[in-house]
């Protein structure tokens, strides 16, 4: 009988290990786990002057992008984001891209050109970017439905390619 549960508990534990493997290698590449700690906080202005907090963002999934103009990744993901857009179902994901510490002349004038759907909010003194502490731009935060960090994305990622679009549409659908 012992011989029994110890077989039973090696042949769950290997089960375990391999559903996480098998969990991990379906993430696109340069998205990461993160340890589900709460996200801090965020309440900024976006370009049209109202006030978006992610806290009011609860019940769904919100990908939360840092970036700047003068970032080249950041240029070169910006149209990817803008493409994404009409798969997002605001009710499942919301998108919510902040600009690092910019004037809203350069911003309008960069999203105007590239993403003229995206409305940006505006850290404009850098605080809430300090806050996130991003390791540079552009840098993409999954927060879950009740507002932790699951995922983070370093870089630009082409957003619009199959394996980035399934993974924030399964997100969506969890």
């Amino acid at each position: 009988m012992h011989n029994q549960s110890i077989l039973a508990l090696t042949v769950s534990l290997a089960w375990l290990l391999f559903a996480s493997v098998a969990a991990a290698a379906t993430l696109p590449k340069g998205i990461l786990t993160l340890d589900g700690r709460p996200a801090p906080p965020l309440r900024l202005e976006n370009m049209d002057g109202e006030t978006w907090d992610l806290s009011a963002a609860r019940g769904h999934w919100v990908l939360v992008h840092f970036w700047a103009t003068w970032c080249g990744p950041c240029r070169r993901e910006m149209p990817t984001l803008q493409a994404i857009l009409p798969h997002l179902d605001p009710e499942k994901m919301e998108l919510a891209i902040v600009n690092t510490a910019e004037n809203e002349d350069t911003v309008f004038s960069f999203l105007a050109a590239v993403a003229p759907d995206i409305v940006p909010l505006m850290d404009t003194d850098g605080q809430a970017t300090e806050r996130w502490q991003p390791r540079g731009l552009p840098a993409s935060f999954f927060v879950d439905p009740d507002g932790r960090l699951r995922y983070l994305a370093l870089g630009g990622r082409p957003w619009d390619t199959p394996p980035y679009l399934n993974f924030i549409q399964g997100l969506a659908n969890q």
